[in-house]
């Protein structure tokens, strides 16, 4: 607890950040895409997959993601991620589901949102003044080890898939998980080849060290890193360590920073090293959902973070444009996915937060593009021209 202490006194020592209204024309003038999105397993678990239950169009407190701090925040393409849990009696039913709510979501306010497939789309939706909102299958465990199942997802609008989720897979590591395979095995490098096939961006976050250096090896197009951040700045196995920066230049990939406390704030990282096996242990010493939570919350409790501040997220961001490069880093917020935020980062509505730091640290404008949203929208443009 002193430390923690010690530690939010040290983060009170970097000032907030102020915004500008240079900082507000270049975001303006910036495409925000970010990588990761909860709010459709929200509206499923909180809201009955139901969006007169959840309605985003009105203020939602009590949640990270609603239309008006969208608005606020600039945001002009989002992978919506279509989430199962990776322990799952159903996880092929549950991600058509989850795809289902964001297609329902879409329909639902036509005037705010509107489905890409495509970098092309993208561009088109944004000059339109809606938000280009992509689906993230967020997994592999929910293509049931089925490449006609992959195929499926493609076909419901899925343009990218997430190796793993938390738990190693019958052909892949994870990175929260025991290591089985050593990386991939001959079928996940045949996803990998499939992914591509699509036109599908192959995401590697959750994976294991040497998952993420057998995809590198075996795909022809850009992966992304969909919500993860850099390792050698917060120690947690969720982050990529610089052997695996190193390697994106040559691929031409992308980290999109995530902005949960635990992976980004160094001593909150090295706290929740291992909370993935916790959150596994509890689920098998309480099956009952209502009990599974109320433990996992007493759990919470007893281990604090520190939630840190914007400085953290752009710290990462800094530290993967000096190792990889500039063009190898974007923004995955993981809103509505994550428990706690760093301050200035509460919510979707405070993106320009991010623009501001970067110009406090003498950014040149174009490299805030990049970051904000261009490197996101070349790598899935790449992806998309490697197709068969």
């Amino acid at each position: 607890m002193i430390a923690l202490l010690l530690l939010a006194l040290a983060q009170d020592a970097r000032p907030e950040v102020v915004l500008t209204d240079e900082a507000r024309r270049l975001h303006r003038s910036a495409l925000v895409f970010d990588g990761h999105n909860d709010l459709p397993w929200v509206v499923r678990s909180r809201g009955k997959s139901s969006f007169d239950v959840l309605d985003v169009a009105r203020p939602q407190p009590e949640i990270h993601t609603d239309i008006p701090r969208l608005r606020e925040g600039g945001l002009g393409a989002q992978f919506w991620s279509a989430f199962g849990p990776a322990d799952s009696a159903t996880p092929v039913i549950d991600i058509l589901e989850q795809i289902d709510v964001i297609h329902r979501m879409i329909a639902r306010y036509p005037d705010v949102f509107e489905l890409a497939l495509s970098a092309a789309d993208v561009e088109r939706i944004r000059a339109e003044g809606k938000i280009a909102s992509l689906i993230g299958v967020e997994g592999g465990h929910s293509m049931g080890n089925s490449l006609g199942v992959l195929r499926r997802l493609h076909a419901q609008g899925a343009r990218y898939m997430t190796l793993t989720h938390a738990n190693t897979l019958d052909w892949a590591d994870s990175a929260t998980d025991d290591e089985m395979h050593g990386g991939l095995t001959e079928f996940g490098e045949e996803v990998v080849r499939e992914m591509n096939d699509l036109g599908m961006l192959v995401d590697l976050s959750h994976v294991s060290v040497d998952t993420m250096k057998d995809a590198l090896r075996v795909t022809r197009a850009p992966v992304i890193f969909s919500h993860s951040s850099a390792h050698a700045i917060a120690p947690h196995p969720r982050n990529v360590p610089d052997e695996v920066l190193a390697l994106l230049p040559a691929n031409g990939g992308v980290v999109m920073i995530n902005f949960y406390s635990g992976f980004v704030v160094r001593d909150s990282a090295a706290l929740m090293a291992g909370m993935f096996d916790v959150r596994r242990k509890l689920r098998q010493k309480h099956p009952g959902e209502a009990e599974y939570r109320k433990a996992l919350n007493a759990w919470r409790a007893d281990n604090p973070i520190a939630a840190g501040s914007v400085h953290d997220v752009v710290d990462h961001i800094e530290h993967v444009a000096k190792v990889a490069g500039v063009d190898h880093v974007g923004l995955g917020g993981d809103y509505d996915g994550v428990t706690m935020l760093p301050q200035q980062l509460e919510d979707v509505s405070r993106y320009p937060y991010v623009t501001q730091e970067l110009l406090n640290r003498s950014w040149k404008p174009d490299d805030v593009r990049k970051v904000l949203g261009g490197n996101a929208l070349r790598a899935l443009r790449e992806a998309g021209e490697a197709a068969r």
